[in-house]
C-alpha cells in the first residue's frame, strides 16, 4: 500500500510521489555556522511544475553555496525568494545530485520516468527572450542556480529540477560520485575552454588557485590533457602530493607567503613595497616550479579577495585571469593599469553550457577525468560537511552526501 511518507532508501512504487519527504532544511531563524543551521525535518514534496521533473534523489554534491545559504549572507536566500512570491520559509539546498526520474511534468523533453540521471544546478527559462535572441542562457535574466537561487535542492529526498538540468549517469558510475562532482568539473571546464580566445593551449602555463579543491582537481586535469603546464597554490604537503599526482607540474605553498589579502595604499610606501616584494616572491616561485621564466596565460580564480591582486599581476600580458567565486570574501582590489596597459581580461565565469556538462560527464565515464570525490557522508552529516568547508578543513577533491542511496551503489531496483 503506498504511504506518504517513506523512509531514507526505502523505494516507493515507481511513479507514486509521497506527500511528504525527509530533507535536511535552513531557516531565518538558524542562519549561522553552518553546523547548527542545518536541520532535518519532514516537509512537502514539491509540486511538479510544466516543464519540470521531480527526481527521487540518490545522492547530494556539498558545495561552498551553501555555506552561504546557511550563514545568511551576502544574501538571504528564503527573503530573496519570498519577495518574487516563493510560500516556503525554508531552504532546501544542494547543487549537486544524482537520482531516478520518478515523474515529468507537461511539456518535458528527454527525459522519462525510471531514467537515472546527474543533475546540473543551472536553471533557465528557455523561452525567456534574451535566451530566445541568442543569448548564452548561462548569462539569461532567468537564470537561477538550482538549490541555492532556487529552492528544493539534493538535500531532500525529492528534488524538483527543470528537463534540460538532466543528464544521463554512466551505467557504471556509483551513485555517491555521481552526485558530487559535476559542479566543480564543469565549472573548471568552462573556465579554461569556454572563453576564446584565452583558452588553454598546448605549453600554456596555468597557475591554479586551491589545487587540492574540488574545482582545482578537476583544473589541473583538463589543463593537462590538453598539454597545459599546470602550477598548483595549495596549504599542506598532502594537498601538494595529491596535485603533483593529478599532473601539475610544479606546486607552491601559500602559507610560505604573508601578502595576502587588501593592496595597501600607495601612499604607504613602506607597506606598499612589502606587499610588492611579496607578490614578485609568489611570481618567482612560480617560475621555479614550472621550470621557465613564463607568465601564467591562464589564472584560474575562485579564491577572490586575499589572491586577486596577485593573479592580476602574475597574469600574462593579454593573458586572463578566470573566476568563479570569491571564498576568501568578493571585495577586491583592481588595479588597472595592469588591465589596460598590458592588456590582461578579468572574466567572470558561472557554471557551465548543458554540452559542456555533457563533455565532462563523458570525460569521466570514460576514466580520463578523476572526479576526485574522495570523502562520502551520511544524510545527517551535511550539516557538518558545511562546516568543514566553511572551516577550511575539507578534505582534497569533492564530498558528497548519500541521500536514499548506499555507499557503492550504481543501480535502483523498483
Amino acid at each position: 500500500m503506498p504511504k506518504d511518507l517513506y523512509d531514507l532508501g526505502e523505494v516507493p512504487p515507481l511513479g507514486h510521489v509521497p506527500a511528504r519527504m525527509h530533507a535536511f532544511t535552513l531557516r531565518r531563524e538558524r542562519y549561522g555556522q553552518p553546523r547548527e543551521a542545518f536541520a532535518r525535518e519532514v516537509v512537502p514534496v514539491p509540486r511538479l511544475e510544466p516543464g519540470h521533473v521531480l527526481v527521487y534523489t540518490m545522492s547530494a554534491g556539498i558545495n561552498y553555496n551553501n555555506v552561504w545559504a546557511a550563514m545568511g549572507h551576502p544574501v538571504d536566500v528564503i527573503a530573496m525568494r519570498e519577495k518574487v512570491g516563493a510560500a516556503e520559509e525554508y531552504h532546501i539546498g544542494g547543487s549537486d545530485g544524482a537520482g531516478v526520474v520518478w515523474a515529468v511534468g507537461e511539456g518535458v523533453r528527454g527525459v522519462e520516468v525510471g531514467d537515472h540521471v546527474i543533475i546540473a544546478p543551472g536553471q533557465w527559462d528557455e523561452s525567456a527572450d534574451d535566451i530566445r535572441m541568442g543569448r548564452d542562457p548561462i548569462a539569461s535574466q532567468s537564470m537561477r542556480v538550482w538549490g541555492y537561487e532556487n529552492n528544493f535542492g539534493s538535500f531532500g529526498q525529492f528534488t524538483l529540477v527543470r528537463d534540460i538540468q538532466c543528464h544521463r549517469k554512466p551505467e557504471n558510475l556509483p551513485w555517491d560520485v555521481a552526485g558530487g562532482f559535476l559542479v566543480s568539473a564543469a565549472t573548471a571546464y568552462r573556465q579554461l575552454f569556454g572563453w576564446e580566445p584565452n583558452v588553454v593551449r598546448p605549453g600554456d602555463p596555468v597557475l591554479i588557485w586551491g589545487g587540492a579543491g574540488g574545482l582545482g582537481t578537476s583544473a589541473i586535469q583538463l589543463a593537462r590533457q590538453v598539454g597545459g603546464k599546470p602550477v598548483a597554490v595549495v596549504s599542506t604537503e598532502d594537498k601538494a602530493r595529491m596535485c603533483r599526482e593529478l599532473g601539475a607540474v610544479g606546486v607552491i605553498q601559500r602559507t610560505e607567503f604573508d601578502h595576502w589579502g587588501r593592496v595597501p595604499d600607495e601612499g604607504d610606501t613602506q607597506a606598499y613595497a612589502s606587499w610588492m616584494r611579496g607578490v614578485r616572491a609568489f611570481g618567482k616561485r612560480f617560475w621555479e616550479e614550472l621550470g621557465e621564466r613564463r607568465a601564467p596565460r591562464i589564472v584560474f580564480e575562485h579564491t577572490g579577495a586575499d589572491t586577486l591582486p596577485t593573479s592580476l599581476y602574475l597574469c600574462d600580458n593579454a593573458g586572463m585571469v578566470v573566476l568563479c567565486g570569491a571564498t576568501s570574501g568578493f571585495q577586491a582590489d583592481v588595479d588597472l593599469r595592469f588591465l589596460w596597459m598590458r592588456l590582461k581580461r578579468l572574466q567572470g565565469s558561472h557554471f557551465a553550457s548543458p554540452a559542456q556538462c555533457r563533455m565532462v560527464i563523458d570525460l569521466v565515464a570514460g576514466g580520463q577525468l578523476d572526479p576526485c570525490v574522495t570523502r562520502i557522508v551520511e544524510f545527517d552529516e551535511i550539516g557538518e560537511a558545511h562546516q568543514l568547508i566553511r572551516d577550511n578543513a575539507q578534505p582534497p577533491g569533492n564530498m558528497s552526501a548519500l541521500v536514499n542511496a548506499r555507499a557503492g551503489q550504481t543501480g535502483l531496483d523498483v
